[in-house]
């Protein structure tokens, strides 16, 4: 469309107002279409599943739905769940109240100790407890003692709970410090005892910080696959590795499918329960402290023994079979820097591909916040919330049947599989540094007839930068430590530090998954100093 006015300056300016905007139009358009390939990548995979499940026949679907094994797995991955979600609240609240609301001495440090076991993956805890106890255990050959084994449902939901009541933790940690506590002085002014305090102003103020974080420990025991699988657990994430070891793919796609919808189940429980209508920001999380008196030495005295026994056991554990060199060797699992490079090869490029994925995403809906970018970013979030055995099922699927010669042939597969998995944590990072953008430098620099992509690169490019490495940093880290999608989909012969402590445990050599296991342990512990320093957070 022409300009209709006869003044030649009005017609100039009008067009070129014109072409900015169809140029915005189309750098926006190519913004989204990019966003929807990342996001149709990352969904497509899925399907696989669902197609795989459809080819078993009705009837024959229906028994093994309705099986006694499947309801024996059914109620056992609903009990693990449960169970670890509620005794990592019953854990994580106090704690959390204990370093933020009680004259505690040394708080810093408390938290700390208490927050570390999430930096030990809880498969690492599994393997130490089960050669600890029980006849012929660690225990029991050093003071001929034998303490009863560590095993099974019970044992599972003992060991992943020590390692995810953290996430309890830390998330009503930072909801009882950003709660205005004056509210809770203004309570008790009013004969309200402590407890009646903490149920009516307290609680429903931490409330979504607490559904967060039992959400996320939730989340992880059902879709944990190396603790349930050293545990000898029987639960869908075991069970799903099992059937598709002994060739029924089919038996392993239904019961993914029934894995996905209780996980989809708990993220619509959570999302009413974690509701914050209630919830109030405050100033500075101030206020009267609860004096512990003689208690304070009970409560340092548990949290020692909690840090005890989830950092100080497993780490002496695995540090103790670096000098053992009884029974045979196995020279297939003797330690070699090639794990090493592998695993940090896979994670680089996991980390490189998922922030090269995650840029469009981010920016597309960082930028434009309508409801088709958030739609988009929400599509990238799949592989984060199925479980990654799941994943790992569909990548095989999609391997087997459309992709043969880069399923186990090669590493792109396996790369493509972690950016799936991790993908959201590179997106979210990135998204947070593009809000933090301000649009006025950005507008600044086109009024200097700068491209948009020239802008990108010079402009907005250096202020994401720390969270483009942030995010990269983050799936690196998670990269190393994934099992499922690692064994399922690995490239054949190309062992890492995971599979090698598989491998160990499976052949009961539990000494050669000792060095695997520290270099994990001590590539996990930077992954916390990664994410405190990425939050600023704030440990006083």
């Amino acid at each position: 469309m022409k300009s209709t006015t006869n003044d030649p300056e009005a017609t100039r300016r009008t067009d070129s107002i014109r072409s900015r905007i169809d140029r915005v139009n189309k750098w926006t358009a190519a913004l989204g279409s990019l966003s929807a390939i990342v996001a149709l990548l990352v969904v497509t995979p899925m399907f696989w599943v669902v197609w795989q499940a459809s080819t078993v026949e009705f009837s024959r679907a229906y028994d093994l739905v309705v099986s006694s094994q499947t309801a024996l797995i059914t109620a056992n991955s609903i009990g693990l769940m449960l169970s670890v979600t509620l005794f990592s609240i019953v854990l994580g609240v106090p704690l959390a109240v204990l370093t933020t609301r009680t004259d505690l001495p040394y708080p810093r440090f408390w938290t700390v100790v208490a927050a570390l076991p999430l930096v030990i993956p809880s498969y690492i805890g599994a393997i130490a407890f089960v050669s600890m106890f029980g006849s012929g255990g660690e225990v029991d050959s050093l003071l001929g003692v034998t303490l009863p084994r560590v095993h099974g449902l019970r044992g599972s939901i003992f060991i992943i709970t020590l390692y995810t009541y953290p996430y309890v933790f830390l998330t009503t940690r930072a909801a009882l410090l950003s709660m205005d506590s004056s509210l809770v002085d203004a309570a008790r002014t009013l004969n309200s005892g402590p407890l009646e305090a903490f149920r009516r102003i307290t609680f429903p103020r931490i409330r979504p910080g607490i559904a967060a974080g039992a959400l996320l420990a939730g989340l992880y025991a059902i879709s944990d696959f190396g603790t349930p699988a050293f545990m000898q657990a029987s639960v869908f994430t075991s069970a799903i590795y099992w059937e598709f070891s002994g060739f029924a793919p089919e038996y392993a796609a239904l019961l993914a499918l029934q894995l996905v919808a209780i996980v989809a189940v708990v993220l619509v429980i959570e999302a009413g329960i974690g509701r914050d209508e209630d919830a109030g920001g405050g100033t500075d999380g101030s206020g009267s402290t609860i004096r512990l008196g003689n208690w304070k030495w009970a409560a340092m005295s548990f949290i020692s023994l909690l840090g005890f026994v989830t950092l100080v056991v497993p780490v002496a554990i695995f540090t103790s079979w670096l000098f053992r060199s009884e029974g045979d060797r196995i020279p297939s699992l003797e330690f070699q820097w090639e794990f090493v490079y592998n695993s940090v090869h896979l994670a680089l490029l996991a980390a490189v591909v998922a922030c090269a994925f995650a840029l469009p995403v981010a920016y597309y809906s960082g930028r434009t916040n309508s409801l088709v970018s958030r739609i988009l970013e929400r599509a990238t979030y799949v592989g984060f919330a199925v479980p990654g055995i799941v994943i790992g099922l569909a990548l095989v699927f999609l391997g087997t049947r459309t992709l043969p010669s880069l399923y186990r042939q090669g590493i792109w597969l396996l790369v493509f599989a972690y950016v799936i998995r991790f993908l959201p944590q590179a997106v979210g990072t990135v998204r947070s540094s593009v809000l933090q953008v301000d649009s006025q430098t950005i507008e600044a620099a086109r009024t200097l007839n700068v491209g948009r992509l020239e802008t990108f690169r010079r402009v907005t490019l250096p202020q994401i930068m720390p969270g483009v490495i942030a995010g990269g940093i983050l799936v690196f880290l998670t990269t190393m430590k994934e099992l499922p999608v690692t064994l399922m989909v690995g490239p054949i012969g190309m062992d890492t530090l995971v599979i090698i402590i598989w491998d160990a445990q499976d052949a009961l050599a539990y000494r050669y998954a000792a060095i695997p296991a520290l270099f994990l342990i001590f590539i996990s512990g930077l992954s916390m100093l990664v994410l405190l320093r990425q939050e600023g957070s704030d440990l006083d």
